[in-house]
């Protein structure tokens, strides 16, 4: 609403509280529904590094590792399928409508694999179910966090668009936090129990936490900006033809900045393999330690990001790139040579990578991607952006173990991931400052220039 000289009118003390109960309701949605999403989506990536390759591969011999590394990388080939999908029906009929569904799809396909039988009892349909479904959850996964990102982002007051988006960051860390926790306690269990049943908990306690985000993601609102869109019939038919032709440059650099994700899982898959198998340290060690290092991002997240409202968000982003890039020689240093008797180093180094660089630059992207694109294709913009690059992180576990190979060769592993990781910098360093660009301006060539707070 505009007053007679042209400025923005002042809501009514009704609205601008209806405005600050739906950021709320939509960065706690965003925390909630994320962290349940990931849950069921890395407690996969947990047990393909601990216990498919004995389940569902066992006639692969030496590649069976491999084999079962790579069932995680599958689910980011359909990601992208996903992020069409999603983000073509999130722009054209709303983002809370899509929310709903994808959870639904991941919580159902979570539910089945845990009654998925081995290879032992119906053999190569075993693995071939375990795909399928694994691919479902890459659908999933594809329109969850752009979704989710980009709804947060537009709820948000503009000059606390990277606080209230984090949150949704949040919630993917914290899901993979418990997602490796719920696996500490199932060690315990004898070896013989774990591979009959026990691997199989986390995977069916995935219908409780989905019931538990579907009723937390019924409570949101569609934000105004997407409800203005289709007042003013500026809804696309095809958003994806609409990013090709308009925004090329836009969908080149998000996709690049979107590669240092595959940090994530070169941390909380290889290294658990890595750590477990060569440098000799207790799988409970190295959940552990997955687990702490998580949730010190958790609450680090939040942070960083108040940090880009504050100061922008490139140079966060930027300056996140260069501490993991050091980090990573340093840690997988210290884990290939350390003593597994005296882990301190790695566990040391290991946080300041997950909580500190990475932290960092996973803080910023979820408002800076979307804040890159109009709100017509704002959803499918991020979410095609991400999930391309993320096809690298879903394969980085089984690429890092062919690095690594026989000789261990932890070298050519950092020396692959710093390389991903500096592209991202390349790109973010070549993108548009966004911070301090108002909502309704982004995306359209407005500039950089101050916002109000409504």
């Amino acid at each position: 609403m505009t007053n007679h000289s042209g400025r923005e009118a002042a809501p009514s003390p009704e609205l601008a509280e209806r405005r600050r109960k739906n950021a709320r309701n939509a960065a706690i949605s965003g925390f909630a529904g994320s962290a349940l999403e990931y849950y069921d989506f890395f407690i996969f990536a947990t047990a393909a590094a601990l216990y498919l390759q004995d389940l569902y591969f066992p006639g692969a011999g030496g590649s069976g590792q491999l084999f079962s590394l790579a069932t995680i990388g599958v689910a980011y080939v359909s990601r992208p399928l996903g992020a069409l999908l999603w983000g073509h029906l999130g722009d054209v009929f709303g983002r809370k409508k899509v929310l709903i569904a994808v959870l639904v799809l991941m919580g159902a396909s979570t539910f089945i694999i845990g009654l998925v039988p081995t290879y032992a009892q119906i053999g190569i349909w075993a693995p071939i179910i375990i795909v399928v479904l694994r691919l479902a959850q890459g659908l999933s996964a594809g329109g969850e966090s752009p979704g989710s990102s980009a709804l947060s982002m537009e709820h948000a007051p503009d000059h606390r668009r990277g606080f209230f988006t984090s949150w949704t960051m949040a919630g993917i860390t914290f899901g993979i936090v418990i997602s490796s926790a719920v696996f500490i306690p199932i060690q315990l269990l004898p070896d013989e129990a774990i591979m009959s049943w026990g691997w199989r908990l986390p995977f069916l306690l995935s219908a409780v936490v989905t019931v538990v985000a579907l009723i937390l993601r019924r409570t949101l609102d569609e934000p105004e900006v997407f409800a203005e869109t289709k007042e003013k019939n500026e809804v696309v038919k095809v958003p994806v033809f609409e990013l090709i032709r308009s925004h090329p440059r836009t969908v080149a650099l998000v996709t690049g900045m979107s590669l240092f994700t595959m940090v994530n899982t070169m941390v909380n898959v290889f290294t658990l393999s890595y750590g477990t198998d060569v440098s000799g340290i207790p799988r409970s060690e190295m959940l552990l330690f997955i687990s702490i290092a998580n949730l010190i991002a958790v609450f680090a997240l939040p942070m960083w990001a108040h940090l880009s409202d504050r100061f922008g968000r490139k140079p966060i982003f930027i300056l996140g790139v260069i501490a993991q890039i050091v980090l990573i020689f340093a840690f997988l240093g210290a884990l290939a040579n350390g003593d597994p008797e005296n882990t301190a180093v790695v566990w040391i180094l290991g946080m300041l990578l997950v909580a500190g660089g990475y932290s960092m630059s996973n803080s910023v992207y979820p408002a800076y991607f979307p804040e890159q694109f109009p709100a017509n294709v704002r959803y499918s913009g991020m979410a095609i952006c991400l999930m391309i690059g993320l096809l690298l992180a879903g394969f980085t576990p089984a690429i890092a173990e062919s690095l690594s190979g026989a000789a261990h060769n932890w070298v050519a592993v950092a020396v692959f991931s710093a390389g991903c990781v500096a592209v991202s910098g390349i790109c973010a360093f070549l993108s548009p400052e966004t911070s301090r660009t108002p909502t309704d301006k982004l995306g359209q060539g407005a500039g950089d220039r101050e916002v109000t707070p409504r």
